[in-house]
């Protein structure tokens, strides 16, 4: 289709290769691996280091995982090109825009110099102690949450609790993002929940919003699981008042600047290694709500901000993650062994709602490409912990806010 342009990649790949070949001295196995043309196909990426004089990747791990296996052969003949630049957001947009309340309480206490420099924000870490401050923070999310609430009732007719924990989970649908790891969790609770229908529970609200490849059939199941699963838990009066799933439609940037700032825990449960990045973490950090996350993306930095004391984080580390993958990874000895698993994810194969998805169970039990069974009692552990601090220590709730916007 493109004959000059044809032309001009071959030209590259030859000047390329003989280059390996004369002043390197590579063999034709490493070459043949590096180079642009190999086996009828034109490898892209290879193509875009070659040509670049600067390669990154979009957060301090992922330009890792490029230098250690994506692009390593490129990173030892021209380590000078590899470096990381973290992508970003526009931050004004999600907060002054998006947060008015915020932004007026910010106004008050640090100035408004943070508008056109926002490292200026860190000058609110030192409000950190400071109780009228945190409370007027708890009042800035609560009227959040209620302008949310006024929106959701208004679209789709279901009415939030603001006294709920507003946990989110908003990103593409796709299985490394592991949405089906919060929502197996969820019926896991909601089972826990017909067992134990006197137990003391804070209420949760759990939101989600997504958009799945046209394609992508099971990221298409884990929707449909979600909704039904929804159903479920609204047509059951002995739970519906303790926990509640909205799925948002037509997620857009919209519904997003209402989104963010009601948000209380921001969900960032990717298996680690697999997250470039994300950008929906630093929104949410932004506008106060706390990590729960994988060691992942741009998750790392945010937790080297914050401090281990400001962030929940599971899981397994990416070293971890690529040692399991070596030695084999059997999920079918932790379906087995675990009994909170066991039925969670019999009654997704079996049937809830009148619908089976067969198709999530078994590729839970017999592939779990992305380790959901392998991270899940560190994810409900961490879960545990969270919901004990909101529920019994609000004030240092307020403070591990009141850190992440100042260091974001």
């Amino acid at each position: 289709l493109l004959p000059r342009i044809y032309q001009i990649v071959q030209e590259i790949d030859r000047r390329f290769c003989a280059e390996l070949r004369d002043v390197y001295h590579y063999d034709q196995y490493d070459i043949d691996r590096m180079r642009v043309i190999y086996d009828f196909q034109v490898r892209m990426a290879n193509l875009a280091v070659i040509a670049s004089h600067s390669v990154n990747g979009v957060s301090k791990l992922h330009s890792q995982i490029l230098r250690d296996s994506v692009f390593r052969d490129y990173y030892h003949l021209t380590p000078y090109k590899f470096k990381n630049v973290t992508n970003g957001i526009a931050s004004r947009r999600w907060l002054y825009q998006s947060n008015p309340g915020l932004t007026k309480l910010l106004c008050d206490t640090i100035g408004d110099s943070w508008l056109s420099d926002m490292s200026h924000l860190k000058r609110f870490d030192k409000f950190s102690t400071d109780r009228a401050v945190l409370e007027r923070l708890a009042a800035v999310k609560r009227e959040n949450k209620e302008r949310l609430s006024k929106y959701v009732l208004e679209t789709s007719g279901v009415a939030l609790d603001p006294d709920s924990v507003f946990d989110v989970q908003v990103k593409r649908l796709h299985e490394y993002k592991r949405q089906h790891l919060n929502a197996l969790h969820i019926l896991s609770e909601y089972l826990w929940l017909k067992d134990h229908p006197n137990a003391p529970f804070l209420p949760k609200t759990y939101i989600f919003g997504a958009k799945a490849a046209p394609g992508y059939f099971l990221a298409k199941q884990i929707i449909k699981f979600i909704c039904t699963l929804r159903d479920v838990i609204e047509a059951d009066p002995a739970v519906r008042g303790k926990l509640r799933i909205v799925f948002l439609e037509n997620y857009s940037v919209t519904i997003s600047e209402l989104l963010m700032p009601a948000s209380e825990i921001s969900e960032q449960i990717s298996l680690a290694g697999t997250e470039a990045s994300g950008t929906g973490n630093m929104k949410l950090m932004l506008n106060g709500a706390i990590t729960l996350g994988t060691w992942d993306g741009a998750n790392v930095e945010i937790g080297q901000a914050v401090g281990p004391d400001n962030i929940f984080v599971f899981g397994m580390r990416t070293e971890e993650v690529e040692q399991l993958k070596q030695t084999g990874y059997y999920p079918n000895e932790l379906y087995l062994s675990n009994p909170v698993l066991k039925e969670a994810i019999d009654m997704i194969g079996s049937g809830i709602g009148g619908d089976s998805f067969d198709q999530i169970a078994n590729s839970l039990k017999n592939n779990d490409p992305y380790m959901v069974l392998r991270d899940f009692d560190s994810y409900d552990q961490q879960r545990k912990n969270l919901m004990r601090t909101y529920r019994t220590d609000p004030d240092r709730w307020q403070r591990m806010s009141l850190v992440n916007i100042a260091q974001s």
